[in-house]
């Protein structure tokens, strides 16, 4: 059994990280996902009320709402494969909630872009309203996410991916941590893109 986190800001590539575990027959539990049921069950716009659903959440059932509602998603498909990725952890506590559940099975990792390469991607992709058509802007999510505890996980990953240069190189490196998880020499180690020989 292996349980692999992804966290990161706005932009850093959860969403290819995803791709990635998909291509190779991994199930994806997306906590994203469970913010967007809510609040569509709220009769709210996801493109525009996804940040504030999700801290409601977390004020009306706890800080590790989020988290405790994907346990029993993720649970459900390690019945039937080795390995799940989680897409999309927010704070130490989500981070706490995932160690308790799966211990040493459990492995966190971090992708980290540079803010102005997260706001170009975040255009490019156009899943959420702009700031001129009543979205958050990318300054306001950073610091909302941030609020959670973010930082908190990031800094307690195991593994941490630069995604800063081509999509296949970040997915190479996605690759072998899904396929090989952290290896004791890898363990906080940061995957950088690979020398070309």
């Amino acid at each position: 059994m292996h349980v692999i986190g992804t966290v990161g800001l706005p932009g850093s590539g959860k969403g290819e990280a995803a791709t990635v575990a998909r291509e190779d027959g991994i199930p994806v539990v997306t906590m994203g996902d469970v913010v967007r049921q809510e609040t569509a069950d709220r009769g709210l716009d996801p493109t525009k009320d996804h940040g504030t659903v999700a801290q409601a959440l977390r004020e009306e059932n706890g800080p590790a709402a989020i988290a405790e509602r994907s346990l029993p998603m993720i649970e459900d498909r390690l019945e039937s494969h080795e390995t799940v990725l989680v897409d999309g952890l927010r704070s130490g506590t989500e981070l706490d909630a995932f160690e308790d559940a799966f211990g040493e099975y459990f492995t966190l990792v971090s992708i980290e872009a540079p803010f102005d390469l997260r706001a170009e991607r975040i255009d490019d992709r156009g899943r959420d309203a702009s700031a001129d058509d009543g979205g958050e802007p990318l300054e306001a999510r950073d610091e909302r996410e941030r609020g959670f505890g973010m930082d908190d996980a990031m800094d307690r990953a195991d593994v941490v991916i630069e995604n800063t240069d081509s999509l296949e190189a970040f997915h190479e490196r996605v690759r072998r941590v899904i396929r090989n998880g952290p290896t004791d020499g890898e363990s906080e180690t940061t995957l950088e893109q690979p020398e070309n020989n």
